[in-house]
């Protein structure tokens, strides 16, 4: 595993997801922002991770997607310790607890994860076999 690389494509991941999470607040459509903006997040992850793990794994790396989605769920679990929570949750009267239990944050996790094996094997994972064939 190339974790120098996994490690910076995850935080490359949490970028764009907060950013898209705060500019969903922006484009009202539901009466819930809160809600609006988790659906929105656990839309957008899918196709972020995929991208994600195509640069990832551009360079001929073969880590499972197993692991590597396990890393880019991490770093983005860690950010968010760091972060997100002490500035967006804890001044409004949220805590770590009512964010790391959330529901939303664990199907979040999830989608990181099956993201990621997906990408490993439609695209890795077949290739690498058909080329020792």
């Amino acid at each position: 595993m190339k974790l120098t690389r996994a490690i910076t494509f995850g935080i490359l991941i949490w970028i764009i997801g907060v950013s898209l999470f705060a500019f969903s607040y922006y484009v009202p459509m539901l009466e819930n922002a809160e809600q609006q903006a988790n659906i929105w997040l656990s839309i957008v992850v899918v196709p972020i991770v995929w991208l994600g793990a195509k640069l990832y794994y551009k360079n001929g790396v073969y880590t499972h997607g197993l692991i590597t989605g396990l890393v880019f769920f991490t770093i983005s679990a860690i950010l968010d310790a760091l972060i997100t929570v002490p500035f967006t949750i804890l001044p409004y009267g949220g805590s770590y607890y009512d964010f790391f239990v959330d529901f939303g944050f664990w199907f979040i996790g999830l989608e990181f994860i099956i993201t990621t094996m997906v990408y490993w094997y439609l695209k890795v994972h077949r290739k690498r076999i058909h080329a020792t064939h």
